[in-house]
């Protein structure tokens, strides 16, 4: 029940434009299926055999996500079956995501990460390179017709510093506004994780990412 009562808790405060997705990398598919049982049907893993354990074992009508740093070689082991690819960040990894997907007769959606902290270990793009990716996709669309590129992700700065975090996530939901007026096809902005959604959500996310705070700590 431990798991039931945490979800119910947080969907209770998400609006139904705020899409859930439950981060269980590392968990047992027991705790899996008890936040599946309270209605949970988006999963978020971060390691790539872990995740193809996981949907092997999972009823099929679950939604995965992938959200951590993807290696190119390892996209084909998910493309039969992933449905959003969060964290992309170089026209090598989405390269290898549209031939992956058109092996597999399939379209699978992608978002671009940006880099918003204000740390080494971060992934993903600044400005500039979003706007070169973003370009480059859609000047040679007809080679990347097997993805989609729905949105943006970013991870905020691993800090107490609410106004920092608030400043980063202000940064990303005005680059998506920028991004998106120029190309219909970003709807989703995802950033917010168990220590920061309710403030992602205010300054713009439609997407967070929670873990610990559902299936609690590693």
């Amino acid at each position: 029940m431990y798991i039931q009562n945490n979800l119910k808790k947080i969907q209770s405060q998400l609006s139904e434009t705020v899409t859930l997705v439950a981060v269980s990398k590392t968990k047992p598919v027991a705790d899996l299926m008890q936040a599946y049982d309270a209605g949970q049907r988006i999963f978020g893993e971060n390691y790539v055999q872990e995740l193809v354990e996981k949907h092997k074992q999972m009823p099929k009508d679950v939604s995965w996500h992938f959200i951590g740093h993807l290696q190119s070689r390892k996209v084909k082991l998910i493309a039969p079956f992933i449905d959003l690819i969060h964290g992309v960040d170089s026209i090598k990894l989405l390269t290898e995501i549209n031939k992956q997907a058109k092996t597999h007769n399939r379209i699978i959606n992608c978002l671009l990460q940006v880099d918003i902290a204000n740390e080494e270990t971060k992934f993903g793009l600044n400005e500039e390179e979003l706007d070169g990716l973003l370009n480059y996709i859609e000047t040679n669309n007809s080679d990347y017709q097997n993805i989609q590129i729905v949105g943006l992700m970013g991870m905020a700065s691993f800090t107490s510093d609410q106004n920092q975090i608030e400043e980063e996530f202000i940064y990303l939901k005005t680059l998506f506004d920028k991004f998106q007026s120029h190309n219909h096809n970003l709807k989703i902005l995802s950033m917010g994780m168990s220590g920061d959604y309710e403030l992602a959500i205010a300054c713009g996310s439609n997407m967070v990412r929670i873990g610990s705070s559902i299936f609690g700590s590693r």
